[in-house]
């Protein structure tokens, strides 16, 4: 008997299957009357182990074999003219034509008997074998095999398999491409040979299933999501199963989804703190802050780094921002305080780090200032407070436009603007030898210098009023005025804070104020009786040339003091050649130092 198969019908429905789609219609019949020599000599010529009796009108009466032939001991001399059906077996279990196979074979099993007729209209259309039923299940089952590893090649998910011992018994077409593993290499081998540390393993050791990520050495960047679970038969532990599922593009959005959150609370954060960003929010109307606006205005859209000089709090980082946004740059706007970073922190802020790159770390490693800022601007606050060696690699990064990740391997491409701002003199620390003179020169592209509050009196008043506002509005207060002394005082007060001393001063005004009109006695004390040294007016001779004389030599000292000693700086601070400087401190034997 043979079963066609065709790859069309891999995808058919299976159909319960009835006795007359495998039976055999070749069968061979006898008459009942026949002698049993008869019998013989039909079942050698036919070449069939049993023979159906029928009798004279046709129907089957009974079944007759070599077997039964011989277990009577009839193929003595004597006993070959004995009727058939004095000797056949009368007893017959048959089946109507129409009954579904699966039926036949519990039939057949049950009553431990080799063949079965199959009835139709009370004659027989055929015989059913045993061996009929086993060919046909044989090939029914090949065919299920085939359909099922085709199946199993085409899923796009990982399958494999290991018997109780680790030996893979399945690995699909994903598998080979995936681990670069052929199907006829590792089945039959132990997994451990060819992978290490598997999910599968440790199901194999605890008998528990397990959902995990796995990546190998085999292949760098490639992770799955592995469910391993153990199988049992009848009780008994049999092997384990798996399933992987690539999840290697998944985890690297997840990644970038971490770095783009990451730059969004940044952003957020940055939206609630960003104070007034173009040139014209910045206040005031003095000579000296016009022209730190008009220097910054002019360099904002070039590439130029920038280095902003000036006290604490006279709006440094304002001055940053303004230039940030007028540049156009596409990237972050971020700034940095060196002086409030950890020395040993200073590289993992800078550059960032890997997952798990020293103990502590987040685990899925973080983006560092540069990267965040990538084409946008880095403002360095505080950057004499920067250590030597991160310096040195400060000025790596700023001439290779690339970084590394702290316990990672691939580089970075990045392109930011820097600006850098410090209250120090940094050309002295350079003579000293506490920075780095190829640094500061690649810093210092173009200086910008603010000036201190007390050399811009003009722009008090515009501060002092806009602060009112803002901190009325704030803390919701009514609208609230200063008086003329509690203004003069403020006007003459040398806020050695500058604008951050001025703004505090002006909320706490706010806060404390139980009247409509903020008089002196609203101010805080220390302005107060600092202003009223301020204010004492000066004694000057008469004599023009000597009180010229008295108040350059004053002035001088004074710029001397602001800049450090430094005569360059001094002489800015002046608004004089700096040649002239040198022949007024020879001329009134003042030392610089």
């Amino acid at each position: 008997m043979s079963v066609d198969w065709k790859g069309a019908d891999m995808f058919s429905i299976p159909e319960l299957k009835k006795v007359e789609d495998v039976m055999d219609i070749t069968f061979n019949t006898i008459n009942e009357e026949e002698p049993v020599k008869t019998v013989v000599s039909e079942i050698i010529k036919s070449n069939k182990k049993t023979l159906i009796v029928t009798d004279e009108f046709g129907n089957m009466s009974g079944v007759i074999s070599m077997t039964d032939i011989h277990n009577l001991g009839l193929l003595n001399s004597g006993n070959e003219n004995i009727k058939i059906k004095d000797i056949m077996k009368k007893k017959i279990i048959s089946v109507e034509k129409g009954t579904l196979l699966d039926e036949c074979r519990d039939l057949m099993i049950k009553e431990n008997i080799g063949i079965l007729p199959v009835l139709e209209d009370g004659k027989v259309a055929g015989i059913l074998r045993q061996e009929h039923i086993r060919d046909y299940l044989y090939m029914q089952l090949e065919d299920y095999g085939i359909t099922l590893k085709y199946i199993i090649g085409q899923i796009k998910e990982g399958i494999c398999a290991v018997n109780d011992e680790g030996i893979v018994i399945l690995w699909n077409n994903f598998m080979e491409q995936r681990y670069d593993i052929k199907s006829e290499d590792i089945v039959g081998k132990h997994i451990s040979n060819f992978l290490e540390d598997t999910v599968c393993e440790m199901v194999l050791r605890r008998r528990i299933g397990i959902s995990d990520v796995y990546s190998t050495h085999k292949k760098q960047d490639m992770y799955g999501l592995v469910h391993a679970n153990p199988i049992f038969f009848g009780g008994e532990f049999v092997g384990v199963v798996c399933t992987e599922l690539d999840i290697t593009e998944a985890r690297n959005l997840s990644f970038e989804l971490e770095k783009t959150n990451e730059k969004l609370k940044y952003f957020q954060d940055e939206v609630k703190n960003l104070s007034s960003g173009i040139f014209e929010k910045i206040l005031g109307k003095s000579d000296k802050i016009e022209k730190a606006k008009a220097i910054a205005k002019q360099v904002a859209k070039t590439s130029s780094s920038i280095f902003i000089w000036g006290e604490s709090g006279t709006g440094k980082e304002v001055f940053s921002r303004a230039i940030h946004e007028q540049s156009g740059r596409k990237g972050a706007f971020v700034p940095v305080n060196c002086s409030a970073i950890p020395a040993e922190l200073f590289e993992s802020e800078f550059f960032g780090y890997e997952s798990g790159a020293f103990t502590g770390a987040n685990k899925k490693g973080k983006s560092g200032i540069f990267e965040l800022a990538k084409d946008g601007t880095v403002f360095l606050d505080e950057i004499a407070d920067l250590p030597l060696n991160m310096q040195a690699k400060l000025l790596r990064v700023l001439q290779e436009k690339e970084v590394r990740r702290v316990g990672g391997e691939k580089t970075i491409k990045i392109n930011p603007r820097i600006i850098s701002a410090t209250n120090k003199d940094l050309e002295k620390m350079v003579k000293e030898e506490k920075f780095r003179e190829d640094l500061y020169y690649r810093l210092n592209v173009v200086e910008i210098q603010i000036p201190p509050l007390r050399e811009r009196k003009e722009d008090i008043g515009i501060l002092l009023h806009y602060f009112l506002d803002e901190m009325c509005r704030e803390n919701g207060r009514p609208p609230l005025t200063l008086s003329k002394e509690a203004y003069k005082i403020l006007e003459n007060y040398r806020w050695k804070g500058n604008i951050r001393e001025l703004k505090n001063t002006v909320e706490n005004m706010v806060v404390l104020s139980d009247s409509s009109i903020i008089e002196k006695d609203a101010i805080p004390n220390y302005i107060v009786e600092s202003s009223k040294s301020d204010i004492e007016e000066e004694e000057y001779p008469l004599d023009l040339t000597a009180a010229t004389e008295k108040l350059e030599i004053k002035n001088i000292k004074k710029a001397l003091e602001m800049s450090n000693g430094n005569k360059a700086k001094a002489a800015k601070i002046l608004n004089i050649p700096r040649t002239t400087l040198y022949y007024k401190l020879d001329l009134y034997g003042i030392n610089a130092k």
